[in-house]
């Protein structure tokens, strides 16, 4: 007789800039959500698939909750919020090297809602001495009545593998929803954009805040090399903002293309071409028609 399967969603939310999409790319085992030190990384939902031999767990990395400044911000913290009673757990993650903050009590107000499983995830613990970790976990423990605390890194692993087998006594018992081999339900045109956009954030760093979107306009098989030749555009809000994308001579935009082929390249298992372009849309944030037309899709918009 078999064993029986569980299987279930679990949303992670918590304030921009926490881990989420680390913890994500390390329990997948490979790069699906897109990193970077700046704050409001992730704009959609992204559910990544982890499978094992007696559960499968879809992990959904929300937008990390903050005050919206425009309609962007609005559909982001919006697809946050609307996952939580959704799902058969929420990970609620924070910092553990900031420790509570206004936005957290923010998120807590949300959490009141909630009638399934919260679990505190003390993220980073890594950067901070254990002494620190009793006073903060004490702190949230006055704030909430979380199921489960569990302290981690997700950059280094430490006490991930726990956290999953935790995780799985909360999953009902159920079927497995994707392949044994899928690692997320994202189109590999929106992995691609992600990728392209991470290396304009991070080299860009300060330069270039999150005014920037990609579109992918082209992907076409080349069946007598066996490569991908890839078109995309990188969208901006300002002249001077592309300006600073290009670079001198094309020397930024060449290496936004370097460091994204690697990635893609790595996704796709093959050799790619990769066509970059960059263009200014004036505001494009607060446009309903723009933020549909790139990607963010939502009833209100």
């Amino acid at each position: 007789m078999e064993n029986n399967f569980n299987s279930g969603f679990i949303t992670i939310i918590g304030r921009p800039n926490v881990g989420k999409s680390t913890f994500m790319n390390h329990v997948i085992g490979q790069k699906i959500a897109i990193m970077s030190d700046k704050p409001q990384t992730t704009r959609n939902t992204i559910q990544g698939v982890y499978t094992d031999k007696d559960a499968q767990i879809v992990f959904i990395d929300t937008p990390g909750i903050h005050k919206p400044k425009h309609k962007l911000g609005d559909f982001m913290v919006k697809v946050a919020e609307n996952t939580l009673n959704e799902v058969d757990a929420v990970l609620f993650m924070i910092n553990a090297e900031e420790g509570y903050g206004k936005g957290d009590q923010y998120i807590l107000d949300l959490l009141q809602r909630v009638h399934n499983p919260v679990f505190l995830i003390i993220n980073k613990i890594d950067k901070v001495h254990p002494d620190q970790l009793l006073p903060l976990i004490d702190e949230y423990k006055d704030k909430y009545a979380f199921k489960e605390i569990i302290p981690i890194s997700a950059l280094e692993g430490n006490n991930v593998d726990h956290l999953i087998q935790v995780i799985k006594q909360y999953l009902p018992e159920g079927p497995k929803y994707y392949p044994d081999d899928q690692v997320t339900d994202h189109p590999e045109r929106f992995i691609i954009s992600e990728l392209i956009r991470e290396k304009a954030l991070q080299l860009t760093r300060e330069e270039i805040p999150h005014s920037v979107a990609v579109v992918i306009e082209n992907i076409e098989e080349r069946a007598n090399s066996g490569s991908v030749f890839i078109q995309a555009t990188i969208v901006t809000e300002r002249k001077s903002q592309k300006g600073i994308i290009i670079g001198k001579q094309g020397s930024m935009l060449k290496e936004i293309g370097k460091l994204a082929r690697k990635d893609i390249e790595a996704l796709l298992g093959t050799k790619i071409f990769l066509e970059l372009w960059v263009k200014v849309e004036k505001d494009w944030r607060n446009r309903p028609s723009h933020l549909h037309e790139y990607g963010f899709r939502n009833d209100e918009y």
